[in-house]
Parts: structure tokens; sequence; C-alpha cells
């Protein structure tokens, strides 16, 4: 989300001067003392003035956000889902490869019915993840001419192994005619980047 204040936090019998963030599953605060509230064990975050409450499994705490709480507070309650954030659009044509993550498929197939588990000409989006970095360049220079002119390639690889990292991918981009504009926390296990055409190479539909 991405969501970062300098504020007061008071938890318990501590309080702390620090800097709080909202990232995509967890409220984090480093000061004084430190906090990690997950969503999922958060019952309730409520703006109460200039303060953001917050309610979960280890107790109460309390953010002096000032005119941002009411803000912080519904980011809390209404966060952004992972097919938003990777830019899934209902009914749009869909490739997946490589990727047997269950939860994602159910969520794909539940806001669109035009999803493939092969590559297919005019795709929106192409989910792909490779098994080595040997396999990019070839592999990407295929998936790139299966993309509508506006649609992107997700490269999905798992974190922290050396065999395959970010940079080999972005590195392998301007080979085959594309340019990486976004990466994501695809899962606890699994990171994302995504990679489009240049504009000035696009085509038109």
């Amino acid at each position: 989300m991405g969501l970062e204040a300098r504020c007061r936090v008071r938890f318990g019998n501590r309080e702390s001067e620090g800097d709080a963030r909202l990232e995509s599953t967890d409220l984090l605060f480093r000061g004084g003392f430190r906090l990690r509230i997950p969503f999922d064990q958060i019952g309730s975050a409520e703006a109460r003035g200039r303060r953001l409450e917050v309610h979960f499994s280890g107790g109460v705490a309390v953010f002096e956000l000032g005119g941002q709480a009411a803000k912080w507070a519904l980011k809390i309650r209404y966060p952004r889902g992972l097919l938003d954030k990777l830019g899934v659009k209902p009914g749009g044509r869909v490739s997946v490869l490589g990727i047997d993550d269950g939860d994602f498929l159910g969520q794909l197939a539940a806001r669109s019915a035009d999803v493939s588990r092969r590559t297919r000409k005019a795709s929106d989006l192409v989910f792909w993840a490779p098994r080595s970095r040997e396999e990019l360049a070839p592999r990407l220079k295929i998936l790139r001419s299966s993309l509508k002119p506006g649609g992107g390639i997700w490269v999905i690889w798992p974190k922290g192994r050396k065999e395959l990292r970010e940079d080999d991918v972005r590195a392998v981009g301007p080979q085959v005619g594309l340019v990486d504009v976004k990466v994501v926390s695809f899962s606890d296990a699994l990171s994302g980047l995504k990679m489009v055409i240049p504009v000035a190479q696009r085509r038109r539909d």
C-alpha cells in the first residue's frame, strides 16, 4: 500500500515516536519498540478524531496520525487485493504458465472466465514462472508476441534464490524488446516483475 508516517504510538504501557508503515498485509511500527500487526489478526481499525485505534489479537495500538487517521483506517479495512495490484481486470484475457498456486488460480477464475494455462495470442496479461535464467530470453521473446500492444508479462520467481533473481529478469528485458515497470510481492514465497512493450514499439490493435 505504501503509506508511511512519522507518528507517536501507544501500545499497552509503552509509548514511542517512530515510523509507521502500511504494507500489503501488515501494519508496521518501528520506534522505541516494534510492532507488526497482520491484517488477518485485526478485529477493528477505527479513526477516532486524529488517532487510529487498532484492536488486534495482541491488544490495542493507538497511532497518532493526525488528519491521516481516517485514510489509514479505510486502507486497513479494505486492503487492495493481489489481483488489483497485478492489474487483472474483470473479463481480461489471461494466460498462466508454470504457476500452480491454487489460491491465485481461484481468484483469477472468479474475476475472469477467459483464463488459460497455455500461451494465447492477444493476451492482456501473461503470468509465467521460469525454471531457470537460461530460458528467460527465448521464452520472453515468444511471450512478447502473444501480448496485446498494451498488455503485460508478469515474471514470477522464488524469493531468496540465487539461481534466479530480480536482476536476472530485468537484464533480459531490453534484449527481447521489453521494459520492466513494476515489482510486487506475489506471495510469501514468490516475487513478480511486470514487463511491457515500450510505448514507441506498440502497434495499433
